[in-house]
Parts: C-alpha cells; structure tokens; sequence
C-alpha cells in the first residue's frame, strides 16, 4: 500500500469574487487511506468552501481566488478535470437536491458509475450494495422527489459510495436524517473505512454520533485557520475548553461533564458519549454538595418557559388529509396549538413532518377548511395575508432565496408592505447585526456558507414581524454559538407572546426548548403532550422509530446518582461551564 497520503492540503485560501478576506485563510493538513478526519469550525470559517475545492469544483465551477494547493491522489484539484478527480474523491453535498439528476432511484446511483464506462454487471452490483447500505434498495423504483429530505440526503450518500473513490468527502451527511438513519449512515461509513483502502473526511455539526467513527480532527477559528490538528483524545478532550469558546459543537454528554466536573464529579478524561459518561458515573459516589449554580452560556442551556395556560388554538388542524401524486402523506390530523407555546414536531424520516408544517404555513395549500392560522382559512388565504401571520423557514434555505444581496433578501418582504426606506433599512441592519451578517450585506446569498444561509432564511421570516414562526430543521449548518443565539432568540419571541413551531430531528433540543412535542409517524400523529411526558416513554420513542435523547441515554438508571438520574436537559444539571 501506498504511504503518500490521498489528499495534501498545503496553505490553502479561498477568496471569493465579492469576499473582502480568504475564508478559508490558511489551511494544511494531509488524509491518509483508512482515516477519518473530522473538520470542526465555527459557521463561516470555511469548512464548506473548503470541501468544494477538495474535488475541484472551488475554481473550476465556482469562481474564486485560490491559494496554497490542493492535491487528491497526487493529481492538482485546481487543475485536473473535475470528472477525472471524481475516481479519487467523491462528495456529498449539504443540500442533498443539489446533486440529484434523474428520474428514478436506481437509475441515480447509476449515474456515476455508468459516466466512469463501467461494465454493466459491475454497475448495478455497486448500486444494490450502496442502496441497501443506506436502506433504500426496496424503494429503488421510485422518483427521488418522493423521498423525504432525509430519504434524497441517504440516496446522495449512496451516490457517493457507488463511485468507488477511495476519498470520501460529506459535508453536514446526516443534517437531514432521522436517529435511526444518522446510525445507519455511520455504520455504513465504518465499514467502508474498515478495509484501510479508503479515507473520509467529515464537516460535521452533530458530534454524538459522529465521534465513534472519528480518527483525527482538524479544527478552525473563525478566520479559517487550523488551530488544532490531532486524535480526537487531543482535541475533543484535551481542547474541550477552547472549542467550546470558539463556537463549536462538542457532544452532548461533554458538555454534561463540563458542568459536573464543576460540581465535584471526578470525569477525567472527559466522556465523549452517553454510554462512557452513564460508566464513568456509575463508579464514584455522588458529591456531598454542588457548587452555586452560575449563568449558563452553552447551547440549549436557556430555562423552558412556564407551559402556556389553556387558550384558543391559534391554529387549528381538523381532518388534514394529504396526498402527493397518488401517495397518502398526512391522514386525518388533528391539531391545536395555542398562542405563545413552542411546540417540536418529531418523527422518523417520511412521517409527514414537514408536509404538516407546509401545510400550516401554506406552503402546500391544505383542503379547504382543514387548517386555520389565526382565524384565517389557510385554503382560501393569498401569499401576503398569509406571510403577515405566519414567517415559514424552509429545511433548505436556498429554496427561499430572492434577491441577489443579503441585504435585499431580508428587505424584500418589508418592501411589499410599503414600509417607509428609514424603517426598512433600520430593521434590516438590525437583524443583520443580530444574526453576524453585517459584513456581507452586499453578498450573494448563494455565497454564504450553509450556517450563514440557515441564518438569513431565520432572519427573512421574522423580519416582517410575523407572530407565528414555523421552522424545518433551523439549526442545520449552525455552529454551537449561532444555534444558542437562534434558540435563544426564539425562546425571547415566545416569551413576547410569539407562537413557535419547529421541526427537528435534534432530540435534545427538543428537550431544552419545546414546551410540547407531536409525535408523526407514518403521515399521523402518535403522541401530543408535554415534552417531558413524551421523553420519559421509552417505547413510544422506539415506536416512532427515534432515540431518545442522548443526556436521557446517559443518566437514565443512575441508582447512586438520584439527583441525575432523571434529568434530561443539560440546563439542570448542577454546575456550569466555562
């Protein structure tokens, strides 16, 4: 076997046509056959753009100012064909959509390997083994528009794998997948690693199950610069504290231990899972007292408001019912929810969560006299009434995008209320403040990277002022420090009498935040009470083909720990962090 690495970053910065500054500055580092690199990064330091370059499309599709050198199997990603970089390094996109070509399941994992002339028998063996990898063989004859957005993210993680490339590159490859689907995707990973012919490198924000594949991670500031190049021992645990002040996303059962540690409970080295933090636990006796309890400053840290009295449902489900092409998606919903509460709508991949949603905001026009938003039927509502009463934030925030500046996206709904110029710009400067945007008002939103669009989608639904916020997935692409300011912010809304809804597959945001949780499955509602009811019913969780979250896996049957054993959320642990 060859000991020259698969990929050799050499002080790599990308500057794009209308960026002031490299984003990212300087980067190096080198990926051998059978490693698993994990590259952490705040939002906007580069990690997207800097994949892009791995397979040439960063200059040759995408243009931008590069310097520093890329090579992918001794070949110049700047200059070799992107075609004939695709048999060393394969990519799976954030936006799964951006990817995806033909007209059937198959027939798109095929794509690849037919383009590469590969003999018939050789092609279809690579595809019914990528497509049973990831669970999709059985739906193989289906349009892949009629996949969930979790079903198209496995399907483009399918393509990738049928390549045959011995590097791997996935950007965010479970942002869209259910628990179940982010287990599966990663044990199909580690197989593929398993042979030591083959090399991954992940952006990745969800930690708690990314970490068990991980050999090596790679860290960036906010400028795009490598502060940290080492095993995950060295810098998941050795560098916790200073990630954690960069922004970045540590898994949940670290950052559990980070508080503990603070109040008397020995964890060293630091548990970087639920089943490590649940042993180590279980072999030391409780504190004898825990320090005062400090400002919380970490993620989904902030207190669940008080569950809302009993009101009038601002909106009202009654009898939903939907179909797309001839497939049933919802049957029979119904659904209150009342001024002021927010309320997480969970569910495996394909249980009609976000079609709920759509339907809600009126982004899929539900039957007449099924959905009602503040008294108005959504069925007979036009686009701007509805808009003033419901801001919706698409899973994938390119499919919102209008305008080609930063600064018009967010003052384009503003503009079709014919509000005065100096009411308009104030607004928008302020949100752009809010959101860390400021400095790329005059930006393309394409440009952005994808915690920077997940922002300005936020930012265009609650410009307008709309009371009630629906949101698909909003902490997609985000790092540690926006999604707590976005949560937070959020929370702020609701405590102003703001209505939230929000779709995720983050089960412990849902415990943080969410006053209520719906449960979907299989296009109907199984559950609706109170999250922490939801939680504690283990089999109802496993029925709805989900996990439950990971602080709840780590404490849960504690004996000697009473004062753990049933918390949930990381906000009532004792101690603090730094």
């Amino acid at each position: 076997m060859s000991l020259d690495p698969l990929l050799r970053v050499r002080g790599l910065g990308i500057t794009h046509d209308d960026a002031p500054t490299a984003t990212p500055a300087d980067v190096t580092f080198d990926v051998s056959a059978g490693e698993v690199v994990l590259l952490l990064g705040p939002s906007g330091s580069g990690k997207s753009t800097l994949a892009l370059a791995l397979n040439g499309l960063i200059p040759q599709a995408v243009p931008a100012t590069v310097t520093g050198s890329v090579h992918v199997g001794g070949r110049d990603a700047a200059t070799t064909a992107v075609a004939e970089l695709s048999t060393s390094v394969a990519m799976v996109f954030q936006d799964p959509d951006a990817q995806l070509v033909t007209g059937s399941v198959l027939d798109e994992v095929a794509f690849g390997p037919e383009n590469l002339k590969l003999p018939v028998a050789e092609v279809l063996a690579r595809v019914e083994s990528a497509l049973r990898r990831v669970g999709l063989w059985h739906r193989r004859t289906e349009n892949p528009d009629r996949l969930s957005g979790g079903g198209r993210q496995r399907l483009a993680i399918a393509c990738a794998l049928a390549m045959g490339s011995p590097l791997l590159v996935l950007d965010e490859p479970t942002a869209n997948l259910d628990p179940r689907g982010i287990e599966e995707v990663y044990a199909a990973l580690g197989d593929l690693v398993a042979a030591g012919d083959r090399a991954v490198v992940l952006i990745e924000h969800n930690l708690d199950a990314a970490v068990e594949l991980v050999d090596r991670v790679v860290a960036l500031d906010a400028g795009g610069r490598v502060v940290a190049d080492g095993t995950v021992d060295e810098v998941l645990r050795g560098r916790a504290e200073e990630l954690l002040a960069l922004g970045v996303w540590l898994p949940t059962s670290t950052l559990a231990a980070l508080r503990l540690r603070r109040a008397g409970y020995a964890l060293d080295p630091l548990p970087l899972s639920p089943d490590a933090l649940h042993t180590a636990l279980a072999q030391q006796p409780e504190p004898r007292s825990f320090g005062p309890a400090e400002e919380i400053r970490a993620p989904m840290l902030l207190p669940s408001a008080d569950s809302p009295p009993a009101r009038p449902p601002v909106i009202r489900v009654r009898g939903l019912t939907l179909t797309r092409g001839r497939s049933p998606v919802l049957h029979d919903i119904d659904l209150d929810i009342a001024a002021g509460e927010f309320v997480a709508v969970i569910g495996a991949n394909g249980a009609g969560k976000t079609s709920l949603v759509q339907a809600i905001a009126g982004v899929l026009r539900p039957p007449r006299g099924t959905v009602t938003v503040d008294g108005l039927d959504v069925h007979r509502a036009d686009a701007r009434t509805l808009a003033a009463r419901v801001g919706f934030v698409f899973q994938n925030p390119e499919h919102q995008f209008l305008a080609h500046s930063v600064f018009d996206e967010l003052a384009h709904g503003l503009r079709m209320l014919r509000l005065p110029d100096g009411d308009i710009h104030a607004r928008v400067h302020a949100l752009l403040e809010r959101f860390g945007l400021s400095h790329h008002a005059r930006s393309h939103p394409f440009l952005l990277s994808g915690g920077q669009k997940r922002r300005l989608s936020v930012g265009t639904a609650l410009v307008g002022g709309a009371r009630i916020l629906v949101l698909d997935e909003p902490t997609f692409g985000q790092d540690r420090a926006r999604a707590d300011e976005l949560l937070s912010l959020l929370r702020e809304l609701q405590r102003e009498g703001a209505t939230i809804v929000v779709v995720t597959h983050d089960m412990q945001l849902v415990t943080e935040y969410a006053d209520r949780t719906v449960v979907m499955s299989d296009g109907r509602v199984l559950a609706n009470a109170p999250t922490t009811e939801v939680f504690a019913d283990d089999a109802l969780i496993e029925r709805a083909g989900l996990r439950p979250p990971p602080l709840r896996r780590a404490l849960r049957g504690l004996a000697q720990h009473p004062s753990l054993a049933g918390v949930t959320r990381l906000a009532d642990l004792p101690g603090s962090l730094p």
